[in-house]
């Protein structure tokens, strides 16, 4: 039987996209140096980094289970055949072709803020080169083409063997009904596989040469997410304990943050492991809870989501370089450079995007201007 469309994921879908504006817009005031991103001079708060670090810490993580979720979905639903098809101009083409649109706007625009700022980093992001020397903030769709590609193996390869699909069902049910059991397995995992990156966290990779062990670590969620669509009934089980998980997490994270200089590196990273767990089972149960319905203004923000995240880099960077001398703490001006952003975004989308060529390559149809 063919799913209904699941508004709850298609919501936490966007959320997760957009909020890469909220992220980048810390970068510039956060303090410590970064090798891609310029910093104010003037303006720079403790407050950015603990942004950065709590966004940071489950966004992509909850991408790549959503990504997975819907992997399954098209594969199992519409057929190996039609889910290539739907990869191939979904993730594949839109990374190809907006990296290299991009590429000329996003060098011309952090070139601009270095310069402004006063501020050296890579030149990978500030030199306009005939290639892209990097794949900027679309890393994760890089990333997800090469794990979608293995997952349709492995897919198919399972298909062979029903019997053996079925027992890693049952058995991923059975321990989703287990919290108490799955969330320290599960932590354990991710433990172990920063332990072998030996870093307290994936490292954000956007060199063309993919890291395996970050595609591994991602990997984790998107095949969760895989099958969890083979257990969709589950989903309702998300909401049992959300508002707990997403408490202990940010609680955890807050002390994790402000007592770092008492935790060592081990310590740190294991209690990554175990946040990130509870984020994910919080944040999904609360958005299975509370964002279930259909809702027109959530489904515009939904079709919006992929043009706002695929744009908003260079205009963070712009909006950020031309506030330079605007005499304004720091958090100040993160905020008028989110706002600005989304509105820039949003604005772009709706008269240039949702009615035209543009909104039917990225999202498969066009929509009336006013529908």
């Amino acid at each position: 039987m063919k799913t209904e469309r699941i508004h709850s994921l298609d919501a936490l879908r966007a959320v997760m996209m957009m909020l890469g504006i909220v992220l980048h817009a810390t970068e510039p005031y956060s303090l410590g140096d970064d090798v891609f991103w310029p910093k104010d001079p003037n303006a720079r708060g403790l407050s950015l980094n603990f942004i950065f670090g709590i966004i940071h810490i489950f966004r992509m993580p909850i991408f790549f289970l959503i990504a997975g979720f819907f992997g399954a979905l098209l594969f199992y639903e519409r057929g190996p055949g039609l889910m290539i098809k739907n990869r191939l101009s979904r993730i594949v083409m839109p990374f190809i072709v907006f990296l290299l649109l991009l590429h000329p706007l996003i060098t011309t625009c952090f070139s601009y803020m270095s310069d402004v700022f006063k501020d050296s980093v890579s030149p990978a992001v500030t030199t306009l080169t005939t290639f892209p020397q990097i794949t900027y903030h679309l890393w994760f769709l890089y990333y997800l083409i090469f794990i979608t590609a293995f997952s349709f193996l492995l897919a198919s390869l399972f298909r062979r063997v029903p019997a053996f699909t079925a027992r890693i069902t049952r058995s991923f049910e059975w321990f989703m009904w287990r919290r108490f059991l799955f969330i320290p397995l599960f932590s354990i995992i991710i433990f172990l596989m920063l332990v072998w990156m030996w870093d307290t966290w994936a490292t954000t990779s956007v060199l063309f040469t993919p890291d395996v062990k970050v595609m591994l670590f991602y990997s984790i969620f998107y095949f969760l997410g895989w099958v969890l669509f083979k257990s969709k009934h589950l989903l309702t089980g998300m909401m049992r304990g959300d508002w707990l998980f997403l408490s202990a997490a940010v609680l955890i994270f807050t002390l994790r943050f402000f007592f770092r200089s008492y935790v060592d590196d081990v310590l740190y990273g294991a209690l990554n492991a175990i946040i990130i767990w509870f984020f994910v089972f919080g944040i999904t149960g609360l958005f299975v809870r509370y964002a279930s319905g259909n809702s027109p203004r959530m489904r515009y923000i939904s079709d919006a989501s992929y043009w706002v995240y695929l744009i908003h880099l260079p205009l963070v960077a712009i909006f950020s370089a031309l506030m330079v001398d605007w005499h304004l703490p720091a958090f100040v001006k993160f905020l008028l450079v989110s706002l600005f952003t989304t509105v820039a975004c949003f604005t772009s989308y709706h008269y240039l995007v949702r009615g035209s060529f543009i909104g039917k390559f990225l999202n498969g149809r066009k929509y009336p201007l006013r529908g």
